[in-house]
C-alpha cells in the first residue's frame, strides 16, 4: 500500500474483477437503474471501475461492492459509476426525421386537444446534457402554433453532472453535427465559453435529476402532452422496461404521445398504448377515457 496525500492508503496492485464480483456489481446496477448487463460487459466494468476502486482506497471489487451498498457516501459514488458506465451520446436535432414528424403531424393534434387550456408540456427523458430538450423547445417555437400559450419542456436524466451541464446551456462543436446554419443563427449565441442556447429557448426548459426506476415514488411530473424517451429503453431489462412504460403511461395526458428511438418499438406489445403510424415514424398515444370506454363497450 502507498499513502495518499490525505493520509488514506491506496492499493499498489491493480484489482482484478472476478466473475462473482462482476455478478454482484451487475445485479446492484440492474436493481438501481434497470440496465441490463451481460457477461460481455465484465471487462468493460473492470477497465472503467478499477480506478474507482483505487480512488476509494479499496483493494478488491468485492470491497467496492460493499462500499456501493453500505457506505455513507454510496449515493455520491453511485453517481460517479453512472457517469462512467452509461452512454451520454447526444447532439442537437438527433433523429431529425422524428422531430419533423412531431412538428408536422403530432403538434397539430396536440394544439387541437389543448386549445381550451393553452398549455403544453413536453418531457425529454434521459436528456443527457440537454440537447434533446432544447431541440424540442426550438421545434415548438418554429411551429408558430403556440403564441400566447404556456409551454414547458422538462429534461430529466440519471446523472446530476449531465443535468448541471444542461442547465448551463453552453456547447462545443460536436453538439452541432445535425444543426443547420439557419437554426444555429436563430437559436444560439456565441460566447467565450462556447455556443450558448438563446434565452428564448432556455426560458422554456427546466432540468432535474431523475432515476426513472424511482418514478412511481419520487417523480412529481404529471399531465404531460408528449414524452420523448429515445434510446433509453434499449439498455433496460424487460422488467425495468415494463416498469418505465407503465410510469410513462400514468404521466401522459389522455391523448398524449410517446416518442421512442429508431431502434425501439412497442408494435409487438403496445400494452395500453395505441400505435399511431405517421408518414416517417411510428409513435404511441395514450387513448382518452371516451376511447377506452367505447372499446370496452364494443362501439
Amino acid at each position: 500500500m502507498i499513502s495518499h496525500g490525505s493520509g488514506r492508503s491506496l492499493p499498489t496492485e491493480l484489482p482484478e474483477l472476478r466473475p462473482e464480483e462482476y455478478r454482484l456489481l451487475r445485479d446492484l446496477l440492474g436493481e438501481k437503474i434497470g440496465h441490463a448487463f451481460n457477461e460481455d460487459h465484465a471487462r468493460e466494468f473492470e477497465r472503467r471501475l478499477r480506478p474507482r476502486v483505487s480512488a476509494c482506497g479499496l483493494s478488491t471489487f468485492a470491497e467496492y461492492h460493499r462500499h456501493l451498498r453500505g457506505s455513507p457516501k454510496r449515493e455520491e459514488e453511485l453517481q460517479t459509476v453512472y457517469d462512467i458506465l452509461t452512454n451520454n451520446e447526444t447532439y442537437f436535432f438527433r433523429e431529425d426525421y422524428q422531430l419533423r414528424s412531431f412538428r408536422e403531424e403530432v403538434l397539430p393534434r396536440l394544439e387541437r386537444d389543448a386549445r381550451h387550456r393553452k398549455q403544453l408540456t413536453c418531457w425529454s427523458m434521459g436528456c443527457s446534457t440537454g440537447e434533446e430538450a432544447y431541440s424540442i423547445a426550438m421545434v415548438l417555437l418554429e411551429s408558430g402554433r403556440f403564441d400566447g400559450w404556456s409551454m414547458r419542456v422538462l429534461g430529466t436524466d440519471l446523472s446530476r453532472k449531465r443535468i448541471t451541464f444542461a442547465r448551463r446551456g453552453i456547447y462545443g462543436e460536436s453538439s452541432f453535427r445535425s444543426t443547420s446554419k439557419e437554426r444555429r443563427g436563430a437559436f444560439f449565441v456565441s460566447t467565450r465559453a462556447g455556443t450558448r442556447v438563446c434565452a428564448a429557448v432556455r426560458s422554456l426548459c427546466q432540468f432535474g435529476q431523475l432515476n426513472v426506476m424511482e418514478m412511481k415514488n419520487r417523480c412529481t411530473i404529471d399531465q404531460v402532452d408528449a414524452v420523448f424517451c429515445r434510446n433509453v429503453l434499449i439498455y433496460f431489462t424487460p422488467q425495468a422496461r415494463a416498469h418505465v412504460m407503465a410510469s410513462i403511461f400514468e404521466r401522459l395526458r389522455p391523448g398524449g404521445f410517446l416518442m421512442l428511438g429508431h431502434s425501439e418499438s412497442l408494435l409487438h406489445d403496445p400494452g395500453p398504448f395505441q400505435p399511431v403510424h405517421l408518414k416517417r415514424d411510428v409513435v404511441y398515444r395514450r387513448p382518452t377515457e371516451r376511447e377506452l370506454r367505447s372499446k370496452r363497450e364494443g362501439i
